[in-house]
């Protein structure tokens, strides 16, 4: 009976209501944006890293110089490799591709299996230590071993994402699956953990790794070392001496972990001042509330007055304001979460579906709570009215 009420009040004033209806809406699609970034981030943030970059540098440089004999760059290269092994500062060597963790680098591929296509699997083109130094989780099957150099069928590795995509829940180990093209089959000898290359608050997406060969020598322009304790600024100066003068070119040095920091900067500087615009933005609506609900107690002064006069108690006035302010809220939330409800059923930028779910969850938990704080103290003063005043006034 007193919805009932409620209602036919809010429909006889639906003209001076459409400005909050307006306003709650516009908040609510503000709000579920920020809660849908924050909670997409969150959620990456919460998954496992799957490597240890601290201790780990990279080093660049320019190959121009070298020898392009096939044959003479790989003893090169095998000689650098044992000469950077037996640094004692030095516990791991890798080569790399340019799309090493935290590199700015992209390199992507499609496969194929069962005459379906996986597109943006991100490529790694390996050394065979690249496990060591990043100290990357192997899940199932093996890593590579020197004799995958010569078998019939390119070996590859996996991660985890991969697999379930390609297999589910089902073996992937020994399975064939198809490249780009789908003209030669390659075989699958292992599965990793899932590697955050691209920062904390990204996922890991697909990804393959396969070994670097000695076609690729003349590519590559990447090593990565991981060092010991103790391995300074003094050593940093050191290597770069020895690679200056091995490379006869340009040399650059890099600590993963500064990488890493530069990499996450890309996405917290943006998020916080996204949260600061959406912060000064709600306060504006926050305000507009209060103002509209303050407005429409001034407006309604006899009628508050009349229900005080016939014995209406101060709370069940205050009651019926705050009441009044929240159906309202109800009616925005049901046209916003109609809207909202289109991002996971559509899939809008192959995002998880819980992310917008969660998202839309908070939002409508923090609607009610601003639409709550708004209208308390007009209602507070609403309930202070004293009936013989406000019908004086009229």
């Amino acid at each position: 009976m007193m919805f009932r009420h409620l209602f036919k009040l809010i429909w006889n004033k639906r003209k001076q209501n459409f400005l909050f209806l307006s306003e709650i809406l516009v908040s609510f699609i503000v709000i579920f944006a920020v809660f849908s970034f924050l909670t997409y981030y969150y959620q990456n943030y919460s998954k496992p890293l799957g490597f240890a970059y601290k201790k780990v540098w990279s080093i660049s440089y320019d190959n121009g110089l070298l020898t392009k004999d096939r044959d003479s760059l790989s003893i090169f290269y095998d000689n650098l490799y044992n000469s950077l092994k037996a640094m004692p500062q030095i516990e791991e060597v890798s080569y790399s591709g340019s799309n090493f963790p935290y590199a700015n680098s992209t390199m992507t591929t499609g496969l194929h299996l069962n005459g379906k296509r996986f597109g943006y699997v991100n490529n790694y083109v390996i050394g065979a230590d690249y496990k060591k130094v990043w100290n990357i989780t192997l899940i199932a099957g093996r890593w590579f071993l020197p004799e995958d150099a010569v078998t019939k069928n390119k070996n590859l590795i996996i991660n985890e994402t991969l697999k379930k995509q390609m297999f589910g829940e089902g073996n992937a180990i020994g399975k064939l699956i198809g490249d780009y093209e789908d003209k030669e089959k390659m075989k699958v000898i292992g599965v990793v953990q899932d590697i955050k290359a691209n920062g904390d608050f990204w996922p890991a997406g697909n990804a393959m790794f396969s070994r670097l060969d000695t076609g690729y020598l003349r590519n590559n322009h990447n090593i990565l070392v991981k060092v010991r304790d103790g391995a300074d600024a003094t050593f940093e100066s050191q290597l770069y001496k020895i690679m200056t003068n091995t490379m006869k070119n340009s040399v650059e040095i890099q600590h993963l972990s500064e990488m890493r920091d530069a990499k996450n900067e890309v996405t917290i500087i943006p998020m916080v001042i996204f949260i600061i615009i959406a912060g000064f933005l709600i306060i504006n609506v926050a305000l507009g509330l209060f103002g509209v609900l303050w407005y429409n107690i001034n407006k309604r002064k006899s009628e508050i007055g009349l229900r005080r006069a016939i014995g209406a108690s101060g709370s069940s006035v205050s009651y019926q304001l705050v009441m009044e302010a929240m159906i309202l809220a109800t009616m925005s939330l049901i046209i916003g979460c109609f809207f909202a409800i289109q991002f996971p059923l559509l899939s809008v930028f192959n995002i998880p579906a819980s992310v917008y779910i969660v998202a839309m969850l908070l939002s409508i938990l923090f609607i009610y709570l601003l639409v709550f704080a708004c209208s308390l103290y007009p209602g507070k003063q609403a309930a202070g009215i004293h009936p013989a005043i406000a019908l004086h006034e009229e």
